[in-house]
């Protein structure tokens, strides 16, 4: 009884009364770990097993596909001995590289060659247009703006039109029908005792050309003596690649020495002239606006001026000194005209107007108002036609501002 409650006051005295040995208490991890955090050294380890358990799942990895890699190479290689026996050897042969890695199912055999994939779908390509077609004017249309609707020149749409526009573009109107050709050329009316010689010489293409064009239906076989073909007059022909020199649809050459000979185009000529001012050779603007609009200088519309965009009555001014040898009405689609020779080889002429205050004879200075802007005459809207002259050489206003 002495023993056990010596026991129970102090359980140590198991210990020493059994030989005086003392057994050591049993450590688990994380007596470890707590061990390892207070020598500061936890961070470390951890890095140390993430890095170790990273390279161990790698190695699995790498060792589960390399499997299955050469399980694929071996198959590949049996399918190749299968097919080299079926086909004849040839000595020094370079066998085809395999993708192992390339999908089983898209694999071919080596002995089938360049093949071709099915398809049910038949794509035709456009066929060429060879017939002439029409085409109704809309509002604001240019003959640019209709050839480039048509992948055209400019002037195929002119010389595809010669009794409609008389190759002077402000002619087109709305409403207006014209003829579009299928490929850049000319429209040549066949009249009687025409040769095709003659006429292939005029557009610069050879008698071939035009015989071999599809549209024009012509047989080789039957078109007869080249001199008199059998062509029957009045039918149109294609000429592909034709070309030929434009009509001077402007106004002639006045100077003050002879402006009487402007009376063919209407009451605005003036007569002898006996002086007047010299202009410097120094050009203003005509105009109070400064965008062109329709058409700007261009031989390929035969275009030699320049449209000023404006609204009615803007102020027209003389671009230069000079004296008026024109004044009034033209009949050949320019409207109200006022043209001044500036006494140095120069004219301008200024068309459309809807107003002038000047007349035959009268004197200009530089920037003087000779009239107002105007829609006269064969004009898709208000807008100044103004041209400029040396010698009677058109010039490119573009040039002098």
């Amino acid at each position: 009884m002495l023993l056990s409650k010596n026991m129970e006051k102090d359980p140590s005295n198991l210990n020493r009364n059994s030989g005086g040995s003392r057994k050591k208490p049993r450590r688990n991890l994380s007596d470890i770990w707590l061990q390892l955090v207070q020598l500061g050294l936890g961070e470390r380890v951890l890095k140390i097993g993430s890095a170790a358990v990273t390279i161990l799942l790698l190695g699995v990895v790498l060792w589960v596909f390399g499997d299955l890699i050469l399980e694929d190479a071996v198959f590949a290689r049996k399918e190749l001995e299968r097919d080299m026996q079926a086909t004849p050897f040839v000595q020094n042969a370079v066998l085809p590289y395999y993708d192992p890695s390339y999908p089983r199912s898209e694999m071919r055999h080596f002995n089938e060659g360049i093949y071709r994939s099915y398809t049910y779908d038949t794509d035709l390509p456009a066929k060429a247009r060879l017939a002439v077609q029409t085409y109704t004017v809309q509002k604001g249309d240019t003959v640019t703006a209709i050839a480039e609707k048509y992948n055209l020149r400019p002037s195929t749409i002119l010389w595809a039109n010669p009794y409609t526009l008389a190759d002077n573009p402000h002619m087109v109107q709305e409403g207006m029908e014209l003829n579009i050709l299928p490929v850049d050329g000319v429209y040549y009316d066949w009249h009687d005792g025409d040769g095709l010689n003659g006429v292939a010489q005029v557009y610069g293409v050879t008698p071939e050309t035009i015989i071999n064009y599809a549209g024009n239906g012509l047989n080789p076989e039957t078109i007869g003596d080249y001199s008199n073909p059998n062509i029957e007059p009045g039918t149109w022909l294609v000429v592909p690649g034709g070309s030929r020199e434009f009509i001077n649809w402007a106004a002639p050459f006045i100077t003050r020495e002879n402006p009487a000979v402007a009376t063919i185009y209407g009451p605005g000529a003036c007569g002898a002239v006996m002086d007047g001012p010299v202009g410097s050779g120094v050009f203003v603007w005509p105009t109070t606006d400064t965008r062109i609009s329709g058409y700007n200088y261009t031989e390929e519309t035969n275009h030699r001026a320049i449209d000023i965009a404006g609204s009615t009555g803007n102020a027209i001014y003389a671009a230069d000194a000079g004296v008026v040898i024109y004044a009034g009405w033209n009949d050949w689609g320019y409207g109200n005209v006022v043209m001044v020779d500036h006494g140095n080889g120069w004219q301008t002429l200024y068309a459309h107007l809807d107003s002038y205050n000047v007349q035959c004879g009268y004197y200009v200075n530089t920037g003087d108002v000779i009239g107002g802007l105007g829609s006269t005459g064969k004009s898709s809207g208000p807008h100044l036609h103004f041209e400029m002259r040396y010698n009677g050489v058109p010039m490119n206003p573009n040039n002098f501002f």
